[in-house]
């Protein structure tokens, strides 16, 4: 728990939160997340954001409505760079800004989503007693907050079976953030209230029809390598086996292969149901992602927090491709959990050339096998994060005071 050794909570009225976590969407999407459900429940409250000079956040964040400060901090180089000597004393005055900052501020809360640039003013704040709380996202505790836990009021967590990273007692798997557009269409495909008509009309916005399933593919807005490469040697054979598809393919790989897509369609008849309409619909980033969760019967995606938080929440079956490119192998690590409770199916990105495809044949054709996947996923879907957060922080300061 927090323990108040240099300034203690303010009782104030309205309360002022500081939010910080950066880096990555994955960390700065659920702090706003958080802030929009603050600001519901105290409508006069102040919100300061915090994060690393340059980076996305300080960009990202103005656009949500929020008021943003970046301190000087970079990451470690994981090679022995001789960088790091000048990554050391930016962190150092990172702290030193951190702490002249909540003395400024005077926050009643400090919120942390991870991300080295949210360790300064989360470490800072929970050794000079303002109450703090940190959200992990991941099913491996990142770095800054394992070092802030134990310090912490509370650490909200995207994941079960999180107690080997932290205090017994000061956890609770309050689940990830997610837009509301996304918890909008789980409620109504939870309560059956999505219709045949409904659903025709999402598929045509892709060009598709409803005699065949539908496979979503998606790897990012940056897309996957190995799942986009796959998808690409293998789209007659999965044409051939009467399934549609929806790929979000990222620009970078749209650029480089869009032309050849679009050739490999025309010259296969294979691929289309009727004369003028393709089983294949793709493009580099689709904004609508509700419509293709909608549309798909399976999903493939890479194993990123948010990304398993929206599958869960809409409730679809998916094959996970964790990214290896990513710090303490953590999307392995989210995948991992899932698989282990029997709601997803893992492939590793080694094995996607061999295994993913025909995976996905089989699995979307085993009605039995994607019912209970979907069953499963009851126990990760947690649509109402946000407010069960927001919910959590409001009783920690109102106890405060």
């Amino acid at each position: 728990m927090s323990t108040k050794t240099e300034n203690t909570t303010p009782s104030q009225n309205p309360p002022k939160f500081i939010l910080s976590g950066g880096g990555t969407g994955g960390h700065i999407f659920p702090a706003v997340a958080i802030a929009n459900a603050l600001k519901v429940k105290y409508p006069d409250a102040q919100f300061l954001f915090v994060g690393a000079i340059g980076k996305m956040e300080m960009e990202k964040v103005p656009k949500e409505g929020f008021e943003i400060t970046g301190l000087p901090i970079e990451g470690l180089k994981r090679s022995a760079s001789p960088r790091n000597i000048i990554v050391l004393l930016k962190t150092i005055h990172s702290f030193w800004k951190a702490r002249k900052l909540l003395q400024q501020f005077q926050p009643t809360a400090v919120i942390g989503t991870g991300g080295y640039a949210s360790l300064p003013i989360c470490f800072m704040a929970s050794r000079m007693g303002y109450t703090t709380i940190l959200q992990e996202q991941n099913g491996f505790a990142g770095l800054t907050n394992r070092l802030v836990a134990r310090r912490a009021a509370l650490i909200c967590t995207g994941f079960p079976q999180m107690e080997k990273f932290f205090p017994a007692g000061n956890w609770e798997f309050t689940g990830n953030p997610v837009r509301q557009n996304i918890i909008d269409l789980g409620d109504r495909l939870k309560q059956k209230k999505t219709t045949d008509v409904e659903h025709a009309a999402c598929l045509q916005k892709f060009g598709l029809q409803p005699k065949l399933p539908v496979i979503f593919i998606t790897g990012g807005s940056l897309g996957a390598q190995t799942i986009n490469q796959t998808i690409f040697n293998n789209l007659v054979h999965l044409a051939e086996s009467k399934i549609q598809i929806i790929w979000q393919m990222g620009l970078p790989f749209a650029k480089s292969h869009a032309e050849k897509i679009h050739q490999i369609i025309e010259s296969n008849p294979a691929l289309f149901l009727t004369p003028n309409a393709p089983r294949i619909f793709h493009a580099p980033f689709i904004y609508d992602m509700e419509d293709a969760y909608q549309a798909a019967d399976l999903v493939v995606s890479r194993a990123g927090a948010i990304s398993i938080s929206e599958i869960a929440v809409v409730g679809k079956p998916s094959i996970l491709v964790p990214s290896p490119n990513v710090t303490d192998d953590h999307q392995t690590k989210n995948a991992q959990v899932l698989s282990g409770l029997n709601a997803a199916v893992l492939i590793s990105d080694q094995q996607a050339p061999q295994t993913l495809v025909n995976t996905c044949i089989e699995l979307i054709k085993d009605t039995k096998k994607m019912t209970e996947l979907q069953e499963k996923l009851k126990q990760i879907a947690k649509p109402q994060a946000s407010k069960t957060i927001a919910h959590r922080i409001a009783s920690l300061i109102e106890n405060a005071k």
